[in-house]
């Protein structure tokens, strides 16, 4: 059982800065990629950055050069700073990992998500 935990939401003013947290727990062998999404209100659930195993990263075209996603492998945490924040970031955030519960090359890769915090950017 892979539980992921998430922090660091909540309400902010246009131009401030947040950072989400997203921490794995449980059997664990290793994690690929990591990701951070989010979902407003009647849209669609949409990526807003990953980090793969190798730390090659790839962002949302309206989030880039404004967040950040870094990965600690080491405490199996993946992190989003978010800066200059808009009011059309407002949105439920979630994480999701891709985790192999045991050794070898061919086991089954899992994936997890977040329970989801909420960011809201007041104009």
């Amino acid at each position: 059982q892979v539980q992921l935990v998430e922090s660091g939401g909540g309400l902010v003013q246009a131009g401030g800065s947040l950072r989400l947290s997203c921490a794995a727990s449980g059997s664990i062998f290793s994690i690929g990629a990591m990701g951070w999404y989010r979902q407003a209100p009647g849209k669609q659930r949409e990526l807003v950055a990953q980090i793969t195993s190798g730390d090659s990263t790839n962002y949302e075209d309206s989030v880039k050069g404004r967040f950040t996603i870094s990965r600690d492998n080491a405490k199996n945490t993946v992190n989003l700073q978010m800066n200059s924040l808009k009011p059309e970031d407002t949105a439920v955030y979630y994480c999701k990992m891709l985790v192999r519960i045991s050794p070898g090359i061919s086991s089954r890769v899992y994936q997890y998500w977040g329970q989801g915090t909420q960011v809201t950017v007041s104009s």
